[in-house]
């Protein structure tokens, strides 16, 4: 079991490390509102990572052939989704701030629950994570089929690793966002956010 549990903190920071548009996305959510909503988002992209980490654990080969006559359509979703929080973020960034008492309420991803829900359903687009699970599974590198007990130790290490890694992200964005506090600074940080996601949703589009 600790072999396992050690193959998948590997195979969670293996995923989870590359910055993409997720990454980008929990920063800019630190750094636009706070620690709390970014941990949020954070933790539903780890949510969805040990979600599909249990699924190719189950599912194997069998996985993988399922995701991949789908892979280009749920690339496009993946990218259209990235392209309207790209296109919303910089009109929020834009647009003056309304002065709001202290039941004003968060609107788009910026509340934890909405931020969790986003950014679960968001990484549950990428059919690469479920692949990339799935391959490490084929090859071997969780003890896959020597009982249920290894295959929860690997998912939890596979969990706890992008838990860490994407809060770490997360504290980045509030360390970012409190250096650049007044309205100037999150219209900046929003704005260069939004253009990389953008970026980044392009790049899928190119790939899909």
């Amino acid at each position: 079991m600790t072999g396992a549990f050690l193959a998948g903190l590997a195979a969670g920071y293996g995923v989870a490390v590359p910055v993409g548009a997720i990454a980008v996305l929990i920063m800019g959510l630190s750094a636009r509102t706070s620690f709390r909503v970014g941990a949020a988002a954070a933790l539903g992209v780890a949510t969805a990572d040990g979600v599909y980490a249990a699924v190719a654990t189950l599912g194997g080969a069998a996985v993988a052939g399922m995701v991949a006559p789908i892979a280009g359509p749920l690339r496009l979703v993946a990218a259209a989704v990235l392209l309207a929080l790209a296109v919303r973020g910089a009109w929020q960034a834009l647009r003056p701030r309304p002065v709001s008492g202290p039941a004003g309420r968060r609107r788009g991803l910026e509340s934890p629950a909405r931020a969790f829900a986003g950014l679960l359903a968001l990484t549950m687009l990428n059919p690469a994570t479920m692949v990339y699970f799935a391959a490490l599974v084929l090859a071997g590198n969780d003890g896959a089929g020597t009982g249920p007990a290894v295959a929860v130790a690997f998912v939890a290490g596979a969990f706890l690793a992008s838990a860490s890694w994407q809060l770490l992200v997360a504290g980045g964005g509030t360390v970012v966002g409190r250096a650049l506090t007044g309205p100037r600074g999150r219209r900046v940080t929003g704005l260069v956010s939004s253009a990389i996601i953008a970026a980044l949703a392009v790049a899928v589009l190119l790939t899909a």
